[in-house]
């Protein structure tokens, strides 16, 4: 039996809501068309996708294997749609952007052959720098744009900007960690588990805020700049760790398995979006770029 792109759609909007009532609100069906969707994607995938718990459901692990596939068949199918509504766009001359170690990583790739295929005419000089570096070459007439973390940006007066992605964290643990099959995790469960801090585009400070907020403190085991490093440990159940979900992905480089779960407490989003010099306005005046950098770099399936 055959699934659709639609019912692909529905899934992964289950397993980034939890909720079946979220999920279809933001698909804009009812509850019992998103049921039944799911339903038949299952039976045509011959597996359960999710488990139910007392606030929602949880991807099984069939339903974690499914999901990296499933957004990829969602990206390819965007990119295909994309492909053959774009036209390049007669922009000319020169973009400086400045980038963070986080977006030139996970979204610079396809973001700047993106960028190519509409821009073809548009000479593109991409720098990675510590985003202070970044907003201070923008004032300083050295760069165009940024493309960074907005949720860690300083309030300069001379700096507009705009977000254009949220990615939630999470908590990142084994599947056979006891959190792993904790239904309301808390920032106090995590603190007394052995936790690997990302030393990675300002996050250490960004957790320190969030673990502050509520009075307590991670027991730090171990801290790196490689999240490679960090996602093989906490697939070794060596500890745990709250990351985006940008940059989540549910195998290690040697093949063992990670899961998510919601943290109850607010712990911020990590916000990306573009900045420019306020006096200077946007880039080439260039709305054309704006509106494409706001379609590609949109809030997941939003």
């Amino acid at each position: 039996m055959e699934f659709t792109l639609r019912q692909v759609r529905y899934f992964i909007a289950v397993a980034e809501t939890g909720q079946i009532s979220k999920a279809a609100l933001r698909c804009n069906i009812s509850q019992s068309s998103m049921t039944i969707a799911l339903k038949g994607l299952e039976e045509a995938l011959g597996t359960t996708l999710f488990s139910r718990h007392a606030k929602g459901l949880r991807l099984s692990d069939a339903g974690e294997r499914f999901l990296r596939h499933a957004q990829q068949i969602d990206a390819a199918a965007r990119q295909a749609g994309e492909d053959m509504r774009e036209r390049p766009v007669p922009l000319t001359g020169t973009l400086r952007v400045g980038v963070t170690d986080t977006i030139s990583a996970y979204l610079m790739p396809s973001l700047r052959l993106g960028l190519k295929r509409r821009f073809p005419d548009l000479e593109l000089i991409l720098s990675e720098r510590e985003r202070v570096d970044v907003e201070q070459a923008i004032a300083d007439g050295e760069l165009d744009l940024g493309i960074v973390l907005v949720s860690n940006a300083a309030l300069r007066d001379d700096i507009e900007g705009e977000t254009l992605l949220r990615s939630a964290r999470q908590l990142w643990v084994a599947p056979d960690h006891p959190l792993a099959a904790t239904a309301n995790v808390t920032l106090e469960d995590v603190s007394r588990q052995e936790f690997l801090m990302l030393d990675m585009d300002e996050h250490v400070q960004t957790a320190q805020r969030y673990w502050e907020q509520w009075g307590l403190v991670p027991s730090v085991t171990f801290q790196s700049k490689s999240i490679e490093g960090i996602r093989s440990m906490v697939a070794l159940g060596i500890g745990v760790t709250i990351l985006s979900d940008l940059v989540y992905r549910p195998w290690s480089l040697e093949g063992g398995r990670i899961v998510r779960r919601p943290v109850v407490n607010a712990v911020p989003t990590m916000d990306v979006g573009v900045i420019w010099l306020k006096s200077a306005g946007f880039p080439h005046n260039g709305q054309s770029l704006r509106d494409f950098l706001r379609v590609t770099l949109r809030e997941p399936r939003e």
